[in-house]
């Protein structure tokens, strides 16, 4: 075999080996994001798998966890505040999930010709329109990766890839840039999308009075 042969093979196999990378699918796993809520920065965790995403994230010295099932028919939101010994649950009522979808954004998208590497994603720009209040947003996709939903990125499901970096509400309405930090697909621990034992059941309401709920 002659050196130029086996230079030739040697690209093939490096071409091949990052084509293979490049296109990892998860089923399971966990998605770490940085969060800019009003200039704020704060690092949520979602552990999603095919049915169910779990989204954590610090606020303060309270614990949020958010439940979510892919079909849109369960919904939770779990505080946790070590310090004043509270730990409280409330899951979304039938119409309390109904008026959240009703809120929700209903996008086009529109993809262009821009690109650029987000957190070693390779991600291109699509211009997402929202019918309800005709306000657009830009969004950075990619597709090295393909993951279920979770409840941050449902709302982009068709938007041509993978969301690395957006705008959401999910945070209390409260509008937050989300960028895709890394990726993983460790399998979620057993009880990640219950609620454990120990937590008192309150309403929403009741909830987001304690000024830790957000929805």
């Amino acid at each position: 075999m002659n050196i130029k042969h086996t230079i030739t093979l040697l690209a093939i196999a490096v071409g091949t080996n990052f084509t293979a990378s490049a296109q990892k699918t998860y089923t399971s796993g966990t998605a770490i994001y940085n969060m800019n809520i009003q200039g704020m920065d704060a690092e949520g965790k979602i552990v999603f798998n095919n049915d169910s995403s779990a989204l954590n994230v610090q606020q303060g010295p309270a614990q949020v966890k958010i439940l979510s099932n892919n079909k849109g028919t369960f919904g939770a939101i779990l505080v946790d505040v070590p310090i004043a010994s509270i730990k409280k649950a409330a899951i979304l009522t039938p119409d309390e999930l109904e008026q959240a979808e009703e809120g929700a954004p209903k996008f086009t998208f529109t993809p262009t010709t821009e690109t650029k590497q987000i957190n070693g994603f390779n991600c291109k720009k699509v211009i997402a329109k929202d019918a309800k209040n005709n306000t657009s947003t830009d969004i950075w996709v990619t597709n090295d990766i393909t993951a279920p939903n979770n409840l941050l990125t449902k709302y982009f499901t068709a938007a041509g890839g993978f969301p690395v970096q957006f705008v959401s509400t999910q945070m209390g309405g409260q509008p937050a840039t989300m960028t895709l930090k890394s990726i993983n697909d460790e399998k979620p621990a057993p009880g990640t999308f219950a609620i454990p034992a120990g937590f008192e059941r309150v309403s929403l309401a009741d909830l987001n009075a304690l000024g830790g709920g957000r929805r």
